[in-house]
């Protein structure tokens, strides 16, 4: 089974990496990404596509059916619509996604971004988020791309991790570090 994971995240990389490079030759490379990650989205919100997508009888001319309609819909780009095409041809689009999200995790690397994640009890609006963004850009000296996320059994604080460096200034973080000390006496 692990050999099978390593085939998958080793052929994963070589076709995101192929997408990123034809994707920037043709100048391409933005609105690719933001298709690409309107696929993601479909993939994540239709359980229905989801399901085409892991199902390994699908047959191959419903799947490109499939994504004809959906590039139309969606106005894809023909690179795009045509690299789709020939996962399905190669038998390879059961890794859509994380072909897709690899895709996009190299577009962020190759334009210097780092990587953060930010939990929070309560639901920030897009102003909060944007301040806590812009703070921590200034403090990484970077580009930073926020993941956020609420999290209700924080109870309070937030939880940011950029990399290896992470702040945990919520309250369930608090609580246990009480309980760890009074189990200790």
């Amino acid at each position: 089974m692990s050999k099978n994971k390593g085939f998958s995240n080793t052929s994963s990389s070589r076709y995101s990496l192929a997408l990123y490079e034809l994707a920037n030759e043709t100048n391409l490379l933005l609105k690719i990404e933001e298709q690409s990650s309107k696929i993601l989205k479909l993939i994540q919100s239709s359980i229905d596509f989801s399901n085409l997508i892991k199902n390994p009888t699908s047959i191959q001319q419903e799947l490109l059916n499939v994504i004809n309609k959906i590039s139309e819909q969606y106005k894809f780009e023909s690179l795009l619509k045509n690299f789709l095409s020939l996962l399905i041809t190669k038998k390879r689009f059961f890794y859509l996604e994380q072909i897709l999200k690899s895709f996009i995790e190299i577009c962020s690397q190759k334009r210097g971004e780092l990587k953060a994640e930010l939990r929070s009890a309560k639901n920030l609006s897009n102003e909060e988020i944007t301040k806590i963004t812009d703070d921590l850009s200034k403090n990484f000296s970077s580009k930073i791309k926020l993941n956020y996320k609420q999290d209700k059994s924080l109870i309070g604080g937030l939880v940011v991790q950029v990399g290896s460096t992470m702040v945990d200034t919520s309250i369930k973080n608090k609580l246990q570090q009480i309980q760890n000390k009074m189990m200790e006496t």
